[in-house]
């Protein structure tokens, strides 16, 4: 499929795990050629925690990205994959751009959503700290089945599921990244999404708060 960001090629192609979990891996998630713009156009996002899509200022270029993202070329290619039928199933689209000692704690995702994508934007990578690993259990980072380095183009698929553990080793600094979900309903969505917008709000008014002092 050409004139696209997404290389859906690849997506189609990419094995879909089933153990511990159903999840895939998909390396260059972005066409090459969109790489470096998309990079370099990631919104500036100067604190930790997940911001809406929609809160953030976004470049011209990266504005048509955000839309396939939540479009439904996307979403049937998805659910055709993991055997899923999302129709009308909202989508709920975050970004990071900082990354705080306590996060990558392992965990899972919340019940309310049925599919998480993580798609990575950093140019480099050269910390072990940061890599995102799929994991056997809730107790070790270490028994994983899966490492991916948070490279741009770099992203990982899985359907949550209650033994869908994930984490990180901690790195604390830029690591640029976006989430998108498939979720249950629309109370989800407005749930998860006054969530993050008043977390936003409140990241806001501390810095600016620490910037007056």
């Amino acid at each position: 499929m050409k004139n696209t960001f997404i290389h859906y090629d690849a997506l189609k192609e990419a094995k879909l795990q089933t153990t511990p979990f159903p999840y895939c891996v998909i390396p260059n998630f972005i066409r090459p050629e969109f790489v470096e713009t998309l990079t370099e156009h990631f919104p500036k996002i100067s604190h930790g925690g997940s911001i809406p899509a929609s809160s953030v200022e976004r470049h011209a270029t990266f504005r048509p990205f955000i839309e396939e993202l939540e479009g439904t070329i996307l979403k049937n290619v998805i659910a055709e994959k993991f055997s899923l039928d999302l129709t009308n199933k909202p989508t709920m689209l975050t970004l990071r751009g900082m990354t705080r000692e306590r996060d990558g704690v392992i965990h899972t995702d919340s019940k309310s959503k049925l599919i998480t994508l993580l798609l990575y934007m950093n140019p480099t990578w050269e910390s072990d700290g940061g890599k995102l690993r799929l994991l056997k259990n809730a107790h070790s980072l270490d028994d994983y089945v899966e490492e991916i380095s948070p490279l741009a183009g770099s992203c990982v698929i899985f359907q949550v599921t209650r033994n869908g553990w994930h984490g990180h080793h901690p790195y604390v600094g830029k690591r640029l990244s976006l989430q998108l979900n498939y979720l249950a309903s629309d109370a989800a969505l407005h749930k998860h999404f006054n969530h993050h917008r008043f977390t936003a709000w409140l990241k806001r008014i501390f810095k600016r708060n620490q910037e007056t002092y």
